[in-house]
């Protein structure tokens, strides 16, 4: 797995220098496809990328790698909870790029003017992590229902635990954790720490765990997906910066960091 994830982001790389290094206009960079030389001159500042939790080993490799394409460029990441960054920005906090984790806090950021439309980039599955020892037996999705055991979800109104709860329902069953965490990687820490027999996370966040977890799938029939969009944000400081960081994203190399991560096409 770590080879296969190596070849990616090489050919991740590879495509971004090839993106820099070639001849291009001096027109923007077009979404799905990596930014050209001339535009990579026009990219400078700080670009401010309010993110999905569960994006934040992707963003952090992709912030990377746009940053070594684009030399006078800076990108702050800033994780959370999509549901409180979306409430964020339409209160008004200074962003240049939402990625959301479900198309519904997008829609309320486009409904407040926040942003005039978005790309799904990714879609993410759920999955359950449990400590290395597995002290509960959990081996099955049925098992976070029997008594004594400890599960921690996302809160409702985040989509880690609506997502978690569609799951539920599809499969007919009740669960009642013990928490309710502000976001997936707080859920998965419950896990990590040994505090919970299990958690409902996405795929990509049990990889990223690493030895820190076992995951335990979830059947295909009864299992639930969320689809990521991104957007440049209406009241973006460096707009420049923002449609350049989307554009990436978008690009070959942005989705091959993103496969690598786990995520599925949208």
């Amino acid at each position: 797995m770590r080879s296969t994830r190596s070849a990616l982001l090489a050919a991740a790389a590879l495509a971004a220098l090839v993106g820099t290094a070639g001849c291009g206009s001096s027109t923007p960079a077009r979404s799905g496809g990596a930014t050209s030389a001339s535009d990579s001159a026009g990219v400078h500042g700080t670009v401010t990328v309010l993110a999905a939790a569960s994006l934040t080993e992707a963003f952090g490799t992709l912030a990377s790698q746009f940053e070594a394409a684009h030399p006078g460029a800076t990108v702050k990441l800033s994780f959370g909870a999509s549901s409180a960054l979306a409430q964020q920005i339409i209160a008004g906090a200074p962003a240049d790029v939402f990625a959301s984790a479900a198309t519904k806090n997008m829609q309320q950021v486009i409904t407040a003017g926040g942003a005039s439309s978005s790309s799904n980039f990714v879609a993410n599955v759920m999955e359950i992590a449990v400590p290395p020892k597995n002290p509960a037996h959990v081996g099955q999705l049925s098992d976070l229902a029997r008594p004594g055991v400890k599960v921690a979800l996302c809160q409702a109104q985040v989509p880690c635990g609506a997502t978690a709860r569609a799951v539920f329902d599809k499969a007919g069953m009740k669960v009642t954790p013990v928490t309710e965490e502000a976001d997936v990687k707080s859920t998965l820490s419950k896990v990590e720490t040994g505090e919970v027999d299990a958690g409902v996370v996405y795929v990509t966040d049990v990889r990223s765990a690493g030895s820190k977890v076992t995951g335990v799938p979830i059947p295909a029939s009864v299992n639930a997906s969320t689809e990521y969009p991104i957007a440049t944000l209406s009241k973006a400081a460096n707009a420049a910066g923002a449609q350049a960081f989307v554009a990436y994203v978008l690009s070959p190399a942005g989705r091959a960091v993103l496969a690598a991560d786990g995520f599925e096409k949208p």
